[in-house]
């Protein structure tokens, strides 16, 4: 024990010694950096401020929440894909790559089969209702009770991955670049809260395409950095292919393998069916155009959006592994986190270009503040709709909409702060960050489950419905956290060209146990990719859904068959599928 003891000591002294070392030769960001970093966050607090002036008073939750209805398909466009993709997206689709190869980006396919799907069933149901909150049409289609379950557990889940959105890439960018985690949390968190809360959906959506800009810029910069580096993209792609990247292969039907064409497909397109057919952030910013064969068309127009930032991404990781192929900053020491790969990059390629490396932080941090504004507004819209006001409608009052709008903002103001506090409890949850990304498949696939049971059938009950969703959120949650999962066989990393200062003592040890899955050790559904997730999720709620609400129908003789029929989905044209009308609302409230 004592040796082992005395082992230990002399090996963290080796890596204090080698941090030290290694922070001495460290880049770090300049003033013309942080004045580039500041000049972001002011155009968009900006953004904020210039509709609070020109929207006048914002009189109504209908004004503050939805636009109006006034905005262009090409602005909801680019904020359906920046509230897509955030930082963590923009961090981890490079690392991706480079750690485990190109096979990740079929996962745009599955996100094209479902983009009809979404925009010709899902989302003329939400128009038709034209309802500031999705989780109305719950409360239509069956009651109130699925209309809480499904907002607390989209809450949770929204409310914890921001905090994760906020922190990650905060983490990284310290590691990387000495900008201050803390800093970098509260100056997003802030600044979002600041613009979101002032100026409505109106000044998110628009600031989404200020900043969806400055991610691709940031992406842009390092594929043509490394490209001047490596002499070309295709030395870039050649690279890639010689070692053993470039990957597009893999039919495997077994489902415990990471990524395979079946998973990425499938999981894919329940993944999109989820976040953009049955998820608030989404739906809110499709109904605020003008009619549905506006949103159609912005819904359309986002897929090959979001698929080209996606490509653009996936390309970096190969441009930044083109860079470390000799020398594998992990496994070197350089860094703790794959995440970090990309910041690494930026200032080992470009901090001797003043400013240069403060756009990039600039992009990754417009990647956090456009799913963090994207967040606040959704919630506050949850809160309100689907909490303050049933809660003084049982009381017998209703509220006003002046007061409405004043709440909103307080909302928006607390959930911001809500936010930024998960985003310095996260520091000391070391599983949440994993945890925390998995979520948004074993919440989705189930809510999903309980949207489509609504729109689908007649059958369905409320107790049936709500009977599938805990079930498929208990199901869910069990194979996606019930254990720690074994980790994911790594490509080959070579550390033959790294120096001596570089080179980590246990590099070696720690990729053998990276490449060791111990499979055999793990019950089978905890080793199924967490690709599949979401379509299991789905199909236990609809199947329980189903058994439950046959069962219920016996026992308490429910009979929900005299709903409006615009409450279910139908193939039609845009015209025939316009607008329900709050005026009608009444006739297909559920008397059940």
């Amino acid at each position: 024990m004592k040796n082992w003891r005395s082992q230990l000591r002399v090996c963290r002294g080796v890596k204090g010694e080698k941090k030290k070392r290694i922070e001495e030769m460290s880049s770090t960001l300049v003033i013309a950096d942080y004045v580039v970093i500041v000049m972001m966050l002011l155009v968009s607090s900006g953004i904020g401020v210039y509709y609070r002036i020109t929207g006048g008073r914002q009189r109504t939750t209908e004004e503050y929440f939805a636009a109006n209805r006034s905005m262009s398909v090409t602005t909801v466009a680019i904020a359906l894909m920046a509230s897509y993709l955030s930082a963590i997206s923009l961090l981890g689709v490079s690392s991706e790559n480079y750690v485990y190869g190109t096979q990740y980006a079929v996962v745009n396919i599955g996100y094209g089969l479902a983009t009809p799907v979404v925009a010709h069933l899902y989302l003329p149901v939400f128009f038709k209702l034209q309802a500031t909150s999705a989780f109305e049409y719950l409360q239509l289609r069956f009651g109130s009770v699925a209309r809480l379950a499904a907002s607390l557990a989209f809450f949770t889940q929204l409310l914890l991955y921001t905090g994760v959105v906020l922190y990650a890439p905060a983490l990284a960018l310290e590691a990387t670049t000495g900008l201050s985690s803390t800093a970098s949390i509260l100056g997003i968190g802030l600044i979002c809260t600041f613009y979101s809360t002032l100026g409505g959906i109106k000044a998110v959506l628009v600031t989404d395409v200020f900043q969806s800009l400055l991610m691709l810029v940031a992406v842009l910069t390092i594929i043509v950095t490394a490209a001047i580096h490596a002499g070309g993209l295709d030395r870039i792609w050649d690279t890639a292919y010689d070692g053993s990247r470039v990957e597009f292969t893999s039919l495997s039907l077994d489902p415990t393998v990471r990524h395979t064409w079946w998973s990425l497909v499938i999981g894919g397109f329940f993944t999109y069916l989820s976040l953009f057919g049955a998820n608030q952030v989404q739906v809110q910013r499709m109904l605020t155009v003008k009619n549905l064969r506006s949103a159609q068309k912005a819904i359309w127009w986002s897929w090959p959006l979001a698929s080209v930032m996606s490509l653009v991404s996936c390309f970096s990781g190969l441009a930044i592994y083109a860079r470390y192929k000799d020398c594998d900053p992990l496994s070197s020491g350089r860094i703790t986190s794959n995440d970090q790969l990309m910041p690494l990059f930026v200032m080992d390629t470009l901090s001797r270009y003043p400013g240069i490396p403060g756009l990039f932080i600039a992009g990754i941090f417009s990647a956090g503040l456009s799913t963090v504004s994207a967040t606040l507004n959704s919630l506050a819209v949850v809160v309100l709709e689907d909490y303050a006001k049933p809660l003084c409608k049982m009381r017998g009052s209703e509220i006003s909409s002046n007061v409405s709008t004043l709440a909103s903002k307080i909302i928006a103001i607390v959930v911001g702060l809500l936010c930024i506090t998960m985003a310095f409890f996260a520091q000391y949850l070391g599983g949440v960050l994993q945890a925390a990304l998995t979520i948004f498949a074993v919440v989705g696939g189930p809510v999903l489950g309980l949207f489509t049971l609504g729109m689908c059938t007649r059958y369905a009950t409320q107790r049936g419905a709500v009977t599938g969703l805990l079930i498929g959120l208990a199901f869910s949650m069990w194979i996606g956290f019930g254990q720690p999962k074994p980790s994911p066989p790594r490509l080959p990393v070579s550390t033959a060209g790294c120096n001596e200062t570089y080179v980590s003592d246990g590099a070696t040890a720690n990729f053998e146990r990276a490449q060791s899955t111990g499979d055999s050790t793990y019950f089978y559904l905890y080793r199924i990719s967490y690709m599949w997730y979401c379509p299991l999720g789905f199909i236990v709620c609809i199947l329980f859904g189903l058994l439950g609400s046959g069962l219920f129908r016996l026992i308490f003789k429910e009979n929900n068959e005299n709903l409006h029929p615009n409450l279910y989905m139908s193939v039609g044209t845009s015209r025939q599928a316009e607008v329900l009308g709050r005026s009608d609302e009444v006739e297909c409230k559920n008397e059940t």
